[in-house]
């Protein structure tokens, strides 16, 4: 089925790019969006989309399609992040895309919440933030983190480490009584 889609597509058949885009577009977005932050997700939704476009005839079955899409997707985002500027951008515009794009809707409660676990995402060294997003939320096992990002299990290991104990450490005092700003 993935290599039938991937060949429609190749062979610009109607409706396929936009079934392959439907099928696996959530999925991205929601990576996207972990790993650049909801200011750019859309974007490098687009941009995902667009290499993969270009780089389908590359896709031969040896994974399922949706997995090679998301390395794919994963490798646009990691390009993305080691953009200076961008990562400077998107660090000074997080806290106001975070209302204007309505993610922030709900109880005031969930909303510091959410905020303060966004920030403390941020704050992440981008190495451990991509692991510990790709193992905690998405749920890849530490190899399948380690061959995407071109580091060793241990690594993998070690960075989700020092993520999850700063999360913790961030957290901290929002999660004990009284805490709550």
């Amino acid at each position: 089925m993935d290599l039938t889609l991937a060949a429609r597509c190749r062979d610009n058949a109607p409706g396929a790019f936009e079934e392959l885009y439907s099928r696996h577009a959530p999925r991205l977005f929601g990576l996207a969006r972990r790993l650049v932050g909801p200011q750019d997700a859309e974007d490098l939704l687009q941009e995902i989309f667009l290499t993969a476009h270009r780089k389908l005839a590359l896709y031969r079955g040896e994974s399922a399609l949706g997995t090679w899409l998301f390395r794919l997707g994963t490798n646009v985002c990691l390009d993305h992040l080691r953009s200076r500027a961008t990562r400077t951008h998107r660090m000074n515009d997080a806290l106001d895309d975070e209302f204007e794009d309505g993610t922030g809707a709900g109880p005031i409660l969930g909303v510091i919440a959410r905020l303060d676990l966004e920030r403390a995402l941020d704050a992440l060294p981008p190495r451990a933030r991509t692991v510990f997003v790709l193992h905690d939320v998405e749920g890849l096992e530490h190899q399948d983190v380690a061959s995407l990002l071109g580091i060793t299990t241990g690594t993998s290991k070690s960075q989700l480490h020092k993520a999850r104990m700063r999360l913790r450490r961030e957290l901290r005092p929002q999660l004990q009584p009284g805490g709550a700003s």
